[in-house]
């Protein structure tokens, strides 16, 4: 591996890139940035207990410091915000790699948290009818605003269930 293959590849172990597989034909979406998250996830057992409606260091709580240093507003509805990690950041430097075994070439994207509500205690399945509309309307603005940017051609909706999912 030459000099400039080297260089590459260090800059593609630091920021996010998509990998073709040349098995599948795919390309698949690597972050290696998300390494420096403050938890790496978490293996736990299933639990009845209720959780509390707010916690005191929680990053998502209303009113709350976030790892980035900006404080969530005391919001009484659904709250998105950029990811302090986000898989994806929203510009970077263009790289591409090929060789031969190793196809990778950076990627962009914006990745957003969408709290469903101030309640920890509260997950779909147990909110209130209204509550959940509140919750797709707040994805549908979500995808909508997202969708217009020129560089983003692929939306993603899905709930991640806490520290479990990492």
């Amino acid at each position: 591996m030459n000099i400039l293959n080297i260089q590459k590849m260090n800059n593609l172990n630091k920021t996010p890139h998509r990998r073709y597989n040349i098995l599948t034909g795919e390309w698949i979406l690597v972050s290696p940035h998300r390494t420096k998250r403050p938890w790496q996830g978490k293996t736990e057992k299933h639990s009845e207990e209720k959780n509390p409606e707010y916690v005191s260091d929680c990053y998502l709580c209303p009113g709350n410091k976030r790892s980035s240093g900006e404080v969530n507003p005391d919001y009484k509805d659904p709250f998105s915000f950029v990811n302090d990690f986000p898989a994806l950041l929203p510009d970077g430097n263009e790289e591409k790699m090929d060789n031969g075994l190793l196809i990778a070439e950076s990627e962009t994207g914006i990745c957003k948290v969408v709290c469903f509500s101030p309640d920890h205690s509260l997950t779909l399945p147990v909110m209130e009818v209204e509550d959940i509309v509140k919750v797709v309307q707040s994805w549908k603005n979500e995808y909508k605003e997202l969708g217009t940017h020129p560089n983003i051609n692929y939306v993603q909706i899905f709930e991640n269930k806490g520290e479990i999912m990492g």
